[in-house]
Parts: C-alpha cells; sequence; structure tokens
C-alpha cells in the first residue's frame, strides 16, 4: 500500500512536477511473471524513476543498513524502505553475495519484477562499467527473461556529493526483454556468464549511448587517484548475432 502512495500521492506527482520523466518501451514490460529488470546506475534516484515508469512494482535489494540503524531514525528508514519495495541483503563478508541471490531467487519464483544494478555500484563519471556476472547466474538459473533498462540524465537530477535535488529532465527506456534460454543448463560456468553478462552491457550502451569501460566501477572507486579517469579500451562484446 506505502509502495502505491508513495508512487501516486507522496513522491511521483514531484518528480513529474521538476523532472517530465520521458518513458519508452514501457510495452516491454511483461503484463505479469517474473523478469530481472537489469539498469545502468547513474544515480541515487534511480530506484525512484525505473518503479515511476513501470505499471508493476518493481522489487529492489537494499543494503541491510537501511533497515538495521536504531533509533526514531531507523525505524522510519526501516519503514519506509520496506514499503518502497527495497529488501535487505547483507553486503559484507565472504557469503555476501550468494545471500543476495538467494534473494533475489525467492523473489522471482514468487513471479515478481526485481530490479538489480550490474555495475553493482553507481558511476563515478556518468560511463558505463564493466558488468558483474551476478545477473547473469540468476536469469541461468531461474530462466526467466532480462529487461534492460538505460537511466539518462539521472546523473544530473541527483549528482554526487551533498544530497540536492535538480530540475533536470530523465528519459527511461525499457528495452526488448533478453532470452538466455540458449544457454539452459551452463549455469555456473564462468565463461557463458560473462558472455551473457557483456550481451546486457553491450544493450544498455547501446541504449543510452554511454562510452563503455571495461573496469569495474567498485574497483575504480578504491584504486584511482580523484578525478582519474581510464581508459574505455573496448566495448562489451556479445555473442546475440
Amino acid at each position: 500500500m506505502f509502495y502505491w502512495l508513495l508512487k501516486f500521492v507522496l513522491v511521483g506527482p514531484f518528480i513529474h512536477l521538476v523532472n517530465r520523466p520521458k518513458v519508452e518501451g514501457v510495452e516491454n514490460i511483461p503484463a505479469d511473471g517474473a523478469a530481472i529488470l537489469a539498469a545502468n546506475h547513474l544515480s541515487f534516484t534511480d530506484w525512484l524513476f525505473t518503479p515511476l515508469a513501470s505499471p508493476r512494482r518493481i522489487t529492489y535489494l537494499a543494503k541491510a543498513e537501511y533497515f538495521t540503524t536504531p533509533g526514531l531514525k531507523g525505524r522510519l528508514q526501516k519503514f519506509f524502505f520496506s514499503g518502497a519495495g527495497q529488501h535487505p541483503i547483507d553486503r559484507s563478508g565472504a557469503a555476501a553475495a550468494e545471500g543476495a541471490l538467494h534473494t533475489a531467487r525467492k523473489l522471482l519464483e514468487e513471479g515478481r519484477l526485481v530490479g538489480l544494478f550490474p555495475e553493482g555500484t553507481r558511476s563515478p563519471d556518468g560511463r558505463l562499467y564493466k558488468g558483474k556476472t551476478g545477473v547473469a547466474r540468476l536469469a541461468l538459473e531461474t530462466g526467466v527473461p532480462v529487461i534492460p533498462v538505460s537511466l539518462i540524465g539521472t546523473d544530473e537530477v541527483c549528482p554526487p556529493g551533498p544530497f540536492r535535488w535538480r530540475a533536470r529532465k530523465v528519459t527511461v527506456k525499457f528495452g526488448k526483454p533478453i532470452d538466455f534460454s540458449r544457454y539452459e543448463g551452463m549455469g555456473g560456468n564462468r565463461f557463458v556468464e560473462r558472455a551473457v553478462t557483456d550481451e546486457i552491457m553491450y544493450e544498455l550502451m547501446r541504449m543510452g549511448d554511454q562510452e563503455y569501460v571495461d573496469v569495474y566501477a567498485a574497483s575504480l572507486k578504491k584504486g584511482a587517484p580523484s578525478g582519474s579517469r581510464p581508459d574505455a579500451d573496448r566495448i562489451p562484446q556479445t555473442i546475440a548475432s
């Protein structure tokens, strides 16, 4: 109930008024059944714009800290993120990735739309970074289609740094579902998982016209000097053709 209240009363009207989001390809979202929505990740606001553009509810995985903060602030935060369709995952420890995949798998088994960001973290400079293979593994294990989602302009709405909301136009593009059934039974093969991931990233690059960088964004954030920009040395390969 709170999800739809946010969408149609509390947050949605404000976003429509200030940012006038343009939506393309909404017909590519299935009327029912499970699917993975794999999106580029430019801004903290991405998880707000995508559900606003979708006729169906989208569930995202959020870090557990949003649900475990003590005190009144923590309770309000937990209420907000739970009501907004977020599910907590523990991102610490060696088993964190497996736990996240398990949670996403359960949600897909319930027939939900699950939103994921293959880059794993927000882009530090507006470019598209190398995708992690968790999305591919999930698609191969469950057999559900992957819908690429290209978000354009959200980094201008809420740039990195202190929180501020700007009146910038945003476009949300839903691509055609990608069927990976040709790889049935090949889950766990790291070469197949990389090929599937690159196919998804190639489609995101094509839809959003982003420059692609063959480096993990998280690695760049940890190891590169401030302001550095690695070379975009290749586009993600795809064997779709």
